[in-house]
Formats: structure tokens, sequence, C-alpha cells
């Protein structure tokens, strides 16, 4: 790695006195990708005085930001994550990271787990700027809705400096019990997970702060924890430490400050979940060790009122399927007036451990696949561990002490109102058609309705494409049905399937789709209350339809959109939203389709009023965001030349809005680049966009090299901006640009059968309306893409000489052969790809050979008289790593210029930041030797099998003329 780092160090500088600018700032190297940050995490507080974010780099330890609107000061804290402000705005809570370089010594010197540094706590107190900090701090949590109270919990302490200390609160420890099936906490916003150690949570101390006070609570031995709703209760369990200490589920009342036992004595307990008002617990217990096989847990329910627990559910109870039993995994909803509680349930397994009547060697590893089989043995193996953790919803009926398993093997999927409380749920099921998957999209369903009383099922739907739901208050069941291209609507209590947009004459399909498949919807904005009003998208604006289909549909935001090429959407600001109001405010983000502007819009809900324009600029706008009891605001704005930072603006005045971060300063020294929109024609007349990025000094009497880099429609994503880091498989274009290259991204339009000529049809004539403008170098253009964009590549080399070399990551270069293969990724046949998606061929391979064999790179090789790259790794379970080893054995053989870059162990795209840093410095390499006369890298010639891992092959190849000089 060394070796690596100094040759990329020493290529770096190579470049910049090679391509020096007659300007004081310089060109983008590979060794500043570190220097880039990014902003992430940010908070604003409820009360709008406050707003927080973190500045992070992409590798190393950042900084979080506490901004004071009052005095306009910050503070600054480096290695701050998961901060939070607490309800009444008075505290932020966060955990500080050790040194990203001392842990990485220590791991360097295989320094144990245990022993490395570990997190702290912070607590800060807003208006004073006081900071309490805590260390060895795993993971903390603060009340949803309530105030005063944080509580965490400590690392296992360490030997020396912890013995004889004394502990409050309690005795009990229990066993170490599983880790619960949702990481986030009930109750409570959570500062971090514990530690799931040999699949057991960790034991260790529990602290209970009152932040006012500063007084605290220990509890010693807690494995899991959970605060109530509004703060007024704090559950833990605790593990067993030995007869004298059992296991137990505690409370502790924070107005009272007792804490009471609700269970002890099993052996372990888990999955916490309390009701909105504090009042009541739910929780599963077991008898069982975790060496057990099979584990038997029961499921308990404790109220506060009358300090009396009882048993809910186990394998015996009335209601239970037989040879059923709670679920483990499952997790424990209250409805919103605590009146039911839902948890989860699941078939005793047969076999659920190792058979150990048998040696090792004596045991037969085989896989019987069936055309019987639901899902092919891959997807069976891939879901497995999913399908061992899944849980069937079922409800208690808490006043009528009544048990009702909702969910069942036919009908597995089963949803609920937004409350709870509805009497009717959602059962939706593909199992009939699950052998199907894979090929037949979208695929179909049966939707149910439950009766939650008598517990009868009646279906609705059969065979629907859509998904449906349920509407807030569980009144309707909808669902855009891509068969009709139309939105529909059914009342629970009998209703009729309703047609909801069939005569409003306009499209509610996506009309840019290009695949051989029925069209998905635009998406919808939500339901405004009472179940009233359902609102979803057309291409530009937002409509109202009325579920009962008694009042026509409305376009809410008076087709100013369509009127003004805009894409007007909702921007929900409230996570907590259920429902949107019958006179709410409507936050809209809009966003110009033409000239990819970009901006936010106001409307409202009642009034025939056009949407209100708030700001509409040359800039991508997202992560709109307000303080839930004040006019604040935050979003983020940029641009290609701008990065995506946090601004900040009061009462919707975002045009006078201020800028809160500055996360790259450092990008005023550096060559950067411009980006424009393009337009012309592909070959069959159709009007198409692209995006051209100029260096910065751009010159138009000179001719620049043009690397053409695409992936379907990008156009859109003017406006982004694209921070400089390491390639994951593609080109960065910053880095690109600013040494001297334009980068053209065309988009492409598909034709049904005819993938890669429709690339052709759509890049070639973009890339020489560029060339007839007179500054691209027709001599020195190159491809490069990855995956789909690969693909074209590769086909495109076997028709055209237009481009001097190219670059293509995961190609698939064999249609014939990677049709009946899978995706070892996902486990799914990739027939699906080829008929109805992004292949585009829209048959079997049987139906259309001709087709399949026309649109493979691999039956061509002999035509290729283009210099390739391939990248195509090992472990690739999206594209098989024999596409690329089919197309480079061709070309080998056909004695044509081609290399492949082969990273082991990594999957479609590069994860590790070290083989991005590695592919980044060839891929500039390449190109720069093919289109700009640069000496050759070594690894051209080859790096031999033996020195793997000892050389790179970065440095460059001296010419004959050069060693003379």
């Amino acid at each position: 790695m060394r070796t690596l780092l100094l040759s990329m160090v020493l290529y770096g500088a190579c470049m910049q006195a090679g391509y020096a600018q007659q300007s004081t700032k310089k060109s983008l190297t590979h060794e500043v990708y570190d220097s880039w940050k990014d902003v992430e995490g940010d908070r604003i507080s409820n009360n709008g005085n406050f707003v927080l974010y973190q500045i992070n780099p992409q590798e190393g330890d950042g900084e979080l930001i506490i901004r004071n609107y009052a005095n306009n000061a910050s503070m600054r804290f480096a290695r701050a994550t998961k901060a939070e402000f607490t309800n009444d705005s008075r505290f932020a809570v966060f955990q500080i990271k050790p040194e990203h370089a001392k842990v990485r010594q220590l791991k360097l010197k295989k320094t144990k787990a245990d022993d490395l540094p570990k997190d702290s706590l912070a607590i800060v107190t807003l208006e004073t700027n006081v900071v309490v900090k805590v260390p060895r701090v795993k993971s903390y949590a603060l009340p949803k809705i309530g105030n005063d109270w944080v509580a965490y919990q400590l690392e296992k302490p360490l030997p020396a400096k912890n013995e004889g200390s004394k502990k409050t609160g309690g005795e009990q420890k229990a066993p170490e019990t599983p880790a619960p099936s949702t990481p986030v906490r009930a109750g409570g916003r959570s500062g971090g997970a514990d530690p799931v150690v040999g699949g057991k949570k960790e034991a260790s101390e529990l602290v209970l702060r009152n932040l006012q006070s500063g007084k605290e609570h220990r509890f010693e031995r807690v494995t899991d924890y959970s605060f109530s709703e509004k703060g007024n209760m704090l559950y833990f369990v605790r593990e067993k430490q030995d007869s004298l200490h059992n296991a137990g589920v505690f409370a502790f009342n924070t107005t009272s400050l007792t804490a009471t036992p609700i269970d002890t004595g099993r052996v372990s307990y888990q999955g916490l979940g309390a009701d909105k008002a504090g009042e009541q617990l739910a929780f599963m217990a077991t008898e069982d060790t975790l060496g057990t096989e099979i584990r038997n847990f029961s499921l308990h329910l404790w109220n506060s009122k009358s300090s009396k627990t009882q048993l809910v559910a186990d394998t015996v109870s009335k209601g239970m399927p037989a040879a059923w039993m709670v679920s483990e995994n499952g997790s424990l909803r209250f409805s919103d007036d605590g009146k039911r509680l839902f948890f989860g349930t699941v078939p005793r397994p047969k076999h659920y451990g190792k058979d150990t009547t048998k040696l090792e060697e004596d045991k037969v590893s085989l896989d019987i696949w069936t055309y019987k089989d639901p899902l092919i043995q891959p997807m069976q193996q891939k879901q497995q561990s999913r399908d061992l953790r899944r849980s069937f919803l079922a409800m208690y009926d808490i006043k009528g002490k009544r048990m009702q398993q909702l969910a069942t093997l036919e009908v597995p999927d089963v949803y609920l109102d937004a409350y709870g409380q509805a009497d009717v749920a959602l059962g939706v099921s593909d199992e009939e058609y699950k052998q199907s998957i894979g090929y037949d999209t979208p695929t179909r369903k049966d939707a149910y309705l439950i009766d939650l009383k008598s517990g009868k099922y009646k279906q609705v739907l059969k065979g629907a494409r859509g998904t449906p739901g349920l509407s807030p208050l569980g009144r309707y069941l909808y669902w855009y049905e891509p068969s009709d291209s139309s939105w529909h609507a059914m009342s629970t209590k009998g209703g009729a399937d309703l047609n909801l947009t069939r005569e409003v004459g306009v499209p509610f399909y996506n009309e840019d789709n290009d695949v051989p498949s029925l069209p998905r919807d635009y998406g919808s904005a939500g339901w405004v209350e009472k179940d009233s009003y359902l609102l979803v998208y057309d291409r530009y604006d937002i409509w109202q339809l009325d579920p009962t289909g008694k009042k026509a549909a409305v376009n809410l935001t008076d087709s100013y959109g369509r009127a003004n090429d805009l894409r007007l959407r909702y921007d929900k600001l409230d996570e907590e939203e259920k429902f949107i109001g019958a006179n709410a405010t409507l936050h809209l983000s809009a966003f110009n389709l033409k000239d990819k502007s970009g901006g936010y819009f106001r409307d409202y809900m009642g009034k025939t009023v056009q949407p209100e324009k708030l700001v509409m600029t040359p800039h991508s706008y997202n992560r709109l965001s307000k303080a839930k009891n004040s006019e604040r605001y935050t979003f983020r704005r940029g641009s290609f030349q701008e990065y995506n930072n946090l601004y900040t603006a009061t009462g919707l005045d975002f045009a006078s809005a201020g800028k809160l971060s500055n996360a790259n300063p450092q990008m005023a020294e550096y060559l950067w680049g411009t980006v424009e929109l393009v337009n012309w024609s592909s070959s069959d007349g159709i009007a198409l966009q692209g995006l051209l990025y100029k260096p910065e000094n751009f010159d138009p009497g000179k001719k620049y090299p043009m690397l053409v880099y695409f992936y379907e429609r990008s156009s859109d994503r003017m406006h982004n901006h694209r921070v400089p880091a390491p390639s994951a498989s593609t080109i960065n274009i910053p880095y690109f640009v600013s040494n001297d290259y334009l980068v053209f991204v065309p988009d492409i339009v598909y034709k049904d059968g005819y993938p890669g000529e429709s690339a052709m049809d759509c890049i070639v004539p973009g890339v020489m309306s560029l060339v007839d403008k007179g500054f691209v170098d027709e001599k020195n253009m190159a491809l490069q893409g990855q995956s789909w964009g690969g693909y074209q590549i590769a086909y495109m080399i076997t028709r055209t000489n237009l481009f001097k070399t190219a670059m293509a990551g995961a190609p698939v270069s064999n249609m014939t052969s990677a049709y009946g293969g899978i995706r070892w990724g996902t486990g799914l046949s990739r027939q699906f790809q080829y008929e109805r998606t992004q292949s585009r061929i829209g048959g079997t391979l049987w139906e259309k050979p001709l087709q399949f064999i026309e649109n493979s790179p691999l039956f061509f090789a002999d035509r290729v008289e283009t210099p390739l790259l391939i990248m195509h790794n090992d472990q690739d379970g999206s594209v098989p790593w024999y596409q690329g080893i089919e197309f480079f054995m061709a070309l080998r053989r056909l004695n044509k210029p081609v290399w492949m870059l082969v990273y082991n162990g990594e999957d479609h795209n590069l994860v590790q930041r070290k083989n991005r840093k590695d592919l980044s410095v060839r891929m500039a390499q390449y190109f720069d030797y093919y289109l700009k006369g640069a000496p050759a890298p070594k690894w051209m010639e080859g790096v031999p099998s033996i020195l793997k891992g000892k050389e790179y092959g970065f440095e460059l190849i001296e010419t004959a003329a050069e060693a003379q000089e």
C-alpha cells in the first residue's frame, strides 16, 4: 500500500508539472481527494434559534458546528457525530469519536477491539455554551417528545480504573439477549445502536441524567433500554449475574424518581415497546438459554396504573395458530390510543440448528432445483437470513383480552392504518405469482381486507400490477394500476373499484418510459386529513382526487407546472406527518425541465391561486427543513461550480437566504470548469439534451481532447455538484475537466429490441454536433462508462472507429450467455433484464434470437479497432465476471489492444477506498496516454502475477527520444 501511495504522489506531481496552467490556480490531482468534505447530519432546533451540522472529510476526522442565531456565533466540536437537539431546544447531545489516525495505528498493531479508544458523550447547554463530557459511551437516547432527560449506556469499565466504584439504582444482572429486530428504539431518539457481540447484546451500565440539574441515576448490567415518547418512563432490561441477581425488566418513573421491577427471574428479555402515554409496556421473555435450538418466547404486557403484568401470548394461547410461536424478531407496537398491541409470530421451525448426528465429512451438500419452486434456489439462499428472521403480524385486543393472527403464510404482508385504530387492515400477497418473478413485471399481487373485529378475510384485488395501500384512517384502499395507467380507490366498507383519473385527460404514467414494460406512475404526495382527498402527481403538477369518485379531479397547482415546464412536488417537512391539513400551506420543490434550474414555490390547500415562486435559480435545491415552532428553514443549494452547502431562510424569504456552511473553501485554489446544456437530434430525428463540461480557462480557438460518459439520461443533473473523489467505476468529471479535458454526457432514448443501436443513434450525432463547433479534437476522443454504460461502449466499438480509445466497466458482452444467468447479488434470474427492463430486447432468447446476437458485442469482436480498458471484478453480483472475460479473451485472441482490471473481492462497483484511488490513477494514465500523448505506465506493459501486491506499475515508461534527452 505504501508503494501504491508513493506511486500516486509521483504521478500526481508529474501531471501537475506536465499540464500546468497559465494561472495561479492548480489542476486537481489524485492526492487532494481527502481534503474534500461533505455537510452531513444537519438539524434545526424546534424553536428555530439553533442549527447544527457536521463537516466530514471523505476519510478522517470531521467537525460539528452549532450555530446560534441570537448572537450569530458558532461552537465547534472535533469528531462529533450522531448529534440531536432536545425538544425544548435547550441542549444539544452528541457522541465524540476517537481520533481516526490513532485508531488506525492501534489497529495496525493488532490491538483488541475492547482496548481501542471509545466514543465520549457531550451535552451542550445552548444558551451558556457549557459543555459536559462523559467518557466511554456507546449509545444514548432522548425522549421522542419529552424533555429534561438523556439516557446513555457506558462501555464496559476498564479493569484497573473502575474497580470498587459505587453504583446506585439497584442490583440485578441478566443473561445477554439477542439484538431486537428494529435498531431505532420505540418512544425515543437513539444516538447509536448498542454493540452486539457473538449474537448477544453486551450488558453494561446505563445512566439516566437530568439535563437541568445534572443529577444521575445509574443501573448496572443493562442490555436494552427505551424511553416512553413523553419521557415519563425509562424502561430497561438487565442481564442475569448469578442466583441472587436475576434478569429482569424494569421501569423508572422520571417524575417520582422510583424504579419498579416489571418482571424478573426469566433467562432473558428483549423487544421493549411502550405506548404513546408511557403507561403500558410490552416485552418478550424466554426461559430458554442462548444455546437452545429453538427458543420459545412469550409476550407480556405491563400497566403502570395497576402495576400488573399479564401474559399476552405464547405457544398455547387462544388465537395462536397451531404449531406457531411468538417471534423474537417481531417489533412491538401499540395503536395510538393504546387499546391494541401488535406483535410478530412465526411457524415453529422444524429444523433450526445443525445436524449433530453425522460427521461433517459424511454430510451431503446439495441444492435441489425444481420447476415448481416458488423462488429459484439462489433467491431462496439470498433471502434465507431474512426469512429466518421473518415474523407475521398479530394483534392483541387489550380491553377484550383477545389475540388475533393477521398475517398468514398465504398472505404474509399485512399493513395497518397510520394510527393502528381502524377496524380493517390490508393484506397483500404475491405468493401465487412468485414463479414468474423476474420476467413478469411489474409483479402481480392479490389484496385482502381483514376485519379486525371478526378476523374475516375478503379478497378485493386479483392480480393487480400496482402496490395497494391504506389511507391514514383506513377508509380507503388505493393504488396505481400500470395496466390501465390510472389511479384507483376503493372504500374499505364494501365500495366498488373506482378509476379516479380515467377522465382527467393528462397522463399519470411515466412519459419517458422506454423499456418494454408497463410504465410506472409519478408517485403521490399523500392524503388530506379525514381521508378526504388523495394527492398524486403527473409529470408537472399535483392533482387532488376524490376517493369516492363523486367530485372531479382538481389540478391543485392550477396547471402552473405544465404551463411553465416545471415539475412541482410536495416537500414533507414534518417527519411525523400522517396527513396534509385541509387548509395547509404546501411547500413545493420545483425543477425546470428545459433549463434544469431549481427552486421552491408555495401553494395552499383549499385556495384556487397559482403557486407562488419563492426562489428559482440555476442551482439544485434539496433537503428543505423547517423548525417545528418557528418560521426558520434550512435547505441545501449547489451547482457544478458550487458545493451543496447548507443555507437558512426566515419566513420563506429564500431569495435572500444566508449561507451557513462553507465545506470546501479550497475549491478556490483549483481550476474547476463550467457546465452547459447542449441540444441536438438523434439519427431518428428525436430531440435530445446533454451536458458539456468545459475547462475553466476554456479557449474556443483551441482543440481539446474529449471524454464521452453516459448512462441513459443525465441532463436533469446539470446543476448537481460533483465532488472530487476516487472513482468507484466511472470518471471523476471535476478531475478531468480541471486537467484540460472536455467531458460530454449525452442523454439516450431507446427503441425496443435495439439498445446498442439506440445508443449509437443518440451518442454519435451528439458528439459530431460538438465536433462541428471546432473546439473538440476529433482525433482524441474516448468513451467511458460502467455497467449498462459499459455494455453500450463495448457495442459501439464494434460499429465505429470514431473514438481513439475506450474504457468499459463491467460490460455485458454476450447477451445469449448472460440471459440465462443469475444476478448473484439478489439471486434473481437475469431474464427479466433482457426481456422487460434495461436491456430492452422485449422477448425471450427463443423468441428473438437474432436480436440477442445482434446486440452482443462478442459476436463482432473481429471488427474492433479501438483499444479497450475493461474493469470487471471477480465478485461482481450484478454483471457476471465471465462477461468481461469473454470479451477480453476474444479481443486478446484477435490481437486487439485490450486490458482488464480485476479488483479481487470487489463487487460491481468498488467499495474499498484504496481500490478506488488505484482505479482513478490508472484511468487517468490510460486516457492521458491515448488522448494527450503522455508516456505509458508500466502496468500497460503488464505486471506478472508473481509481483502482485509488490509492484503496481504506475511508473511511466520513457520513450527512446526521452531516454536520449
